[in-house]
């Protein structure tokens, strides 16, 4: 593993352990030149899947990019990390596993909202704002009205 502060192509495993989801295993890392340490993830992943976005754009999966569009809608929060990651590892887990070689985005956004409505009605409305482009405050609104009358029922 290439070390992220020198650039050396060597560096010793410290520690192993599996994340507390079980979805990866963490592993603590000293490069061998430079004496610097680091941690890095090595997760499963079951097959190359792409993402077919608005326009036919096409690109690989990419699980940061989830992560940090969910990061954004729950910023601020209070939700456990460990429970972000969970949600996370379950999309991209239903992502590899739904049989497809592609995958639309707007599959993908559902996935996520689905999730955060479980998880917290703020930034399941936050991350829908974006998702569903809205452009008025009137937008928010109508769409925060429809989650209390779900919540509600």
């Amino acid at each position: 593993m290439r070390c992220p502060f020198c650039a050396h192509d060597d560096s010793q495993v410290k520690d192993s352990r599996p994340t507390e989801d079980n979805a990866s295993i963490r592993r603590r890392r000293q490069c061998s030149s430079c004496g610097a340490r680091f941690t890095t993830f090595e997760r499963v992943q079951l097959r190359e899947v792409v993402v077919v976005k608005s326009g036919d754009r096409r690109e690989p999966f990419d699980r940061s990019k989830l992560e940090h569009s969910v990061a954004l809608a729950c910023r601020k929060r209070g939700i456990e990390q460990e429970r972000l990651d969970q949600l996370i590892s379950g999309i991209q887990r239903q992502v590899e596993t739904s049989g497809e070689a592609e995958v639309p985005s707007a599959h993908i956004g559902e996935l996520v909202m689905d999730g955060l409505r479980q998880i917290d009605s703020v930034a399941y409305i936050r991350f829908a704002s974006v998702y569903r482009d809205f452009s008025e405050a009137r937008d928010f609104e109508e769409f925060a009205s429809t989650v209390q009358d779900a919540a509600r029922d």
